[in-house]
């Protein structure tokens, strides 16, 4: 019989200043029973979908159930204050790929000694980080759970600028291909920029209330000591905010960009269109002087007639095209 159970893994960190111990791919009871006091217990989950695993998890947390709905289903920044634990949620950010990006949701639980963090897939940009707490460099193996909590959501952040740079890139970049008329797409990739930065913008303002609401905390979870670190995060938002509505602003421009230059090449082409139909009207004319059949006609019957029509037509066509240029209209 085949294990339909989706996969998930498990991992577990415990330090103090002292002592530190690293676990992976652990099943949950292996995890839950390793739970140390006067350590700090990291329990770090990669996938959701196993509902059974997480619902374990959150009995032995004693975990709300409608925080654990909070955790599986998309929800905006948030954080949330309970009796025995702090919820804080909010997006993470890796990369622009294929001019998208590559996000998910992230959520933690903050207790007395252990901070939960709940991913939706494997892989995170955390992996220097626990290199530093292996290693005890900084503060960190100093610091209770409170402090964890804070440098990963600043880790979090610090993503969203290298995301945004990216972003940078590609409107300058598409601000190119307009002027130099590339690849003709330019119109779906501004429309496909803007719906990013929308996303962006309902992942940063929500974030923005959640770190003021979490540097207000009173409920004890947050060290007074820390409030500060936490604060740096909610400056470094508030300056990501900033750079989004730039962005926002240059990529309204790039559609100004855009619909003025189609217009001004537009303009081009019906300016030679206008011209060549000009300088056929009199030539025209010469042809259908010529083509009607009247008897009495004496260039008819002229031997030299018919070449001389032609230099009749070349000397207009030329003197056409020199007034033309003489004019600046090409």
């Amino acid at each position: 019989m085949h294990d339909n159970t989706p996969k998930i893994i498990l991992e577990l960190i415990q330090y103090n200043e002292k002592e530190h111990f690293a676990y992976d791919n652990l099943t949950v009871e292996e995890v839950l029973g390793k739970q140390m006091p006067h350590f700090v217990n990291w329990v770090n989950i990669d996938g959701l979908e196993n509902k059974t695993l997480i619902s374990k998890i959150g009995e032995h947390f004693s975990l709300h159930s409608l925080l654990l709905d909070d955790i599986s289903c998309e929800q905006q920044p948030k954080v949330e204050e309970f009796d025995d634990y702090l919820f804080f949620s909010l997006k993470m950010l890796y990369r622009i790929k294929h001019n998208t990006i590559d996000y998910e949701q992230i959520s933690f639980v903050l207790g007395k000694d252990y901070l939960i963090s709940f991913q939706e897939k494997e892989g995170d940009p955390f992996g220097a980080f626990r290199e530093r707490i292996r290693q005890d460099l900084g503060r960190v193996r100093k610091k209770k759970a409170d402090y964890l909590l804070y440098r990963l959501i600043d880790i979090i952040v610090d993503n969203y600028y290298t995301v945004l740079d990216a972003i940078g890139q590609h409107i300058e970049q598409i601000e190119d291909e307009i002027y130099k008329g590339q690849t003709g797409q330019e119109f779906k990739k501004i429309q496909r920029l803007k719906k990013e930065l929308i996303y962006l913008r309902k992942a940063l303002y929500p974030l923005r209330d959640a770190m003021s609401k979490l540097i207000k905390d009173e409920s004890g979870f947050i060290d007074t000591s820390n409030a500060r670190f936490f604060n740096d995060v909610y400056n470094h938002v508030v300056h990501l905010i900033d750079s989004l509505d730039t962005y926002k602003d240059l990529t309204s421009g790039l559609m100004d960009i855009y619909m003025n230059t189609l217009n001004t090449r537009m303009n081009e082409v019906m300016r030679v269109l206008t011209m060549i139909s000009t300088i056929f009207i009199p030539l025209t004319f010469i042809v259908g002087v010529y083509g009607m059949n009247f008897d009495f006609m004496p260039e008819l019957h002229w031997r030299l007639g018919y070449g001389v029509v032609w230099v009749l037509m070349g000397l207009v066509t030329g003197g056409m095209v020199l007034y033309f240029r003489y004019k600046k209209w090409f």
